[in-house]
C-alpha cells in the first residue's frame, strides 16, 4: 500500500473517527488490491480447483 492511499482513506473519515475503523478499512483495501494484483498475474484458482483441494483436505 502506498502512503497516499492512507492519507486518501484517512481523508475520507470523520473529524472524529475509531482507530479500529481505519485499521480495518486499510486492511480491506490492502487485502482486495493484492486480490486484484493475483487476478491480473493469472495467480488465481478456479471454483472448482478450490472445491477439489478442500474435499482433498477433508480426507
Amino acid at each position: 500500500m502506498i502512503k497516499e492511499k492512507v492519507i486518501e482513506v484517512t481523508k475520507e473519515l470523520p473529524e472524529e473517527f475509531n482507530v479500529e475503523e481505519l485499521i480495518e478499512k486499510l486492511i480491506f483495501i490492502d487485502k482486495v488490491e493484492k486480490g486484484l494484483i493475483q487476478l491480473n498475474e493469472n495467480k488465481t484458482l478456479t471454483h472448482e480447483a478450490v472445491k477439489s483441494k478442500v474435499q482433498e483436505w477433508q480426507k
